[in-house]
């Protein structure tokens, strides 16, 4: 997956949701999460990926989607 495709899929699913919300949730930083949605940061690992799935009550395959 490309870092442009999850950033647009993060986007997406994140909605009406802050960041900052999100990046709580998850445990990441917010500036993490930032890189990640700007599509900066590339292959975040799978440990980051589940939390973000899991802060967004999705499955993590529909992140990669």
């Amino acid at each position: 997956m490309s870092p442009k495709r999850l950033a647009a899929m993060l986007k997406k699913l994140r909605g009406d949701m802050k960041q900052d919300a999100l990046a709580k949730r998850a445990k990441v930083s917010r500036g993490y999460l930032a890189a990640l949605e700007a599509g900066h940061k590339k292959n975040p690992s799978l440990a980051v990926l589940q939390r973000l799935a899991k802060a967004l009550g999705v499955p993590v395959t529909e992140l990669l989607e």
